[in-house]
């Protein structure tokens, strides 16, 4: 028994480098780059914060306070008193919870929406997955506006299914006849994020009617991503989708409720779709996490039916934000700087610097105490307007941080460049 311990001792201690990976690897997933904000929090490793200079963290678009004391409290009491919430349940979700969407979202957007239209999901990259899942297979394309939302890049090349950027123009928004200049046999779908992650820019109704419209003509899926929908600047609807009858042969949206009541760690999204959609999709999520976390879905049921003055608040407080990123501005755009797109969590910034947001990013933990994302995790690596661009996501920021930020990044000398290697 003595020799069994000491081997497993010695074969712990072993560098993993010892035993290559004999076993297969899928080379989709290979392949598939790593992570953006994985990557990213590994810039700060043995990083030092300088005295008084705090990190500033702007780097992941998810709020990092709990949720408010109201909904924890609900949770404590769903976790202790309703002992269905800890069992299997269907795999489409809460049957409460998709009716109360159903009935929310058809008074918001001013149409007709069914509780067997919605579908609840671990989380709103999981809806994206599951939709995509039934729409798409190895050599197919899909359409993605440029700058995108690295995971919907990421989960299309897992799957073998071909993104087809489709830069944005003028003021960071897409164009419907260049999208329509891009579809070919095998697309199957155009996805929008709107408001815009990265860019933070809100859609016009007239614009996402417009790609509606297209993806109509040619039998294609318009995918909606409308994650941050709670944050939009905009009163009333952003757009009028749902009030055509006929959505469903279309539309498929997504939603998630990890920003509207912070319930990012709990993962509960939705799908609204056509109910023959989500039977397929019900396909998919069966295999995966056969149900959404019954927890999180009661939860969200609350925040729905008691916590709309809160998210107002919560919705004031981002606006508020925003607006201090255009006063804290100019001081910046005289150094060079231009505040491409704002909006949501998001501020999308191009720099002045000669080199590349790739390479400046990694030294701003050090340089500046900050820690935010380069443009080149948002675009097709052959693309170069990346190299000139960084995202700022400001959900853990509040107006004061903001200005401290832009005070940071004005203070960065001209001829900013990575340090010569093994200074």
């Amino acid at each position: 028994m003595q020799w069994v311990l000491q081997w497993a001792l010695q074969f712990a201690r072993r560098s993993p480098k010892t035993f290559p990976m004999n076993t297969p690897t899928n080379p989709l997933i290979a392949a598939a780059f790593a992570p953006p904000v994985m990557e990213a929090r590994r810039w700060l490793d043995g990083v030092r914060p300088a005295p008084g200079r705090p990190l500033i963290n702007v780097s992941q678009a998810a709020p990092t306070a709990p949720p408010p004391q109201a909904l924890r409290e609900a949770i404590a009491e769903i976790a202790l008193e309703d002992a269905a919430a800890h069992l299997y349940g269907p795999v489409l979700g809460l049957p409460e919870l998709r009716a109360e969407i159903a009935e929310r979202w058809s008074a918001a957007y001013g149409g007709t929406i069914a509780a067997e239209q919605v579908a609840i999901t671990s989380g709103c990259n999981q809806a994206f997955c599951a939709a995509m899942t039934t729409l798409a297979g190895p050599g197919d394309e899909v359409i993605l506006p440029t700058p995108w939302y690295f995971n919907h890049k990421m989960h299309l090349d897992m799957a073998g299914v071909r993104a087809v950027a489709l830069p944005a123009g003028d003021g960071m928004l897409p164009d419907p006849a260049r999208a329509e200049a891009l579809v070919g046999e095998r697309t199957r779908a155009i996805v929008l994020v709107s408001p815009n992650n990265p860019a933070g820019v809100e859609y016009p109704a007239d614009l996402v009617a417009a790609f509606a419209d297209l993806a109509g003509r040619h039998g294609l899926a318009l995918v909606l991503d409308e994650t941050y929908r709670d944050f939009d600047s905009r009163d009333g609807a952003p757009h009028a989708l749902f009030a055509n009858p006929d959505w469903a042969e279309t539309v498929i949206q997504l939603y998630s409720f990890s920003k509207a009541f912070r319930l990012t760690g709990h993962r509960v999204g939705a799908i609204v779709a056509a109910e023959k959609r989500l039977r397929q999709v019900e396909k998919y999520l069966d295999t995966v996490s056969i149900c959404p976390n019954q927890i999180a879905q009661r939860a969200a049921l609350f925040g729905l039916r008691n916590l709309g003055r809160w998210l107002a608040g919560e919705r004031a407080e981002i606006l508020a934000r925003r607006t201090a990123v255009q006063a804290a501005f100019a001081p910046l755009e005289a150094r060079g700087w231009r505040l491409r797109g704002l909006g949501a969590y998001f501020a999308y910034l191009e720099h002045p610097f000669a080199a590349s947001s790739a390479a400046l990013a990694p030294l701003l933990p050090q340089r500046a105490g900050v820690l935010m994302l380069p443009g080149t995790m948002f675009r097709p690596a052959d693309d170069p307007r990346g190299e000139r661009e960084f995202r700022i996501a400001f959900a853990n920021t509040d107006s004061a941080g903001i200005a401290a930020l832009f005070r940071r990044l004005e203070k960065l000398p001209p001829d900013l460049a990575p340090l010569p290697q093994g200074a």
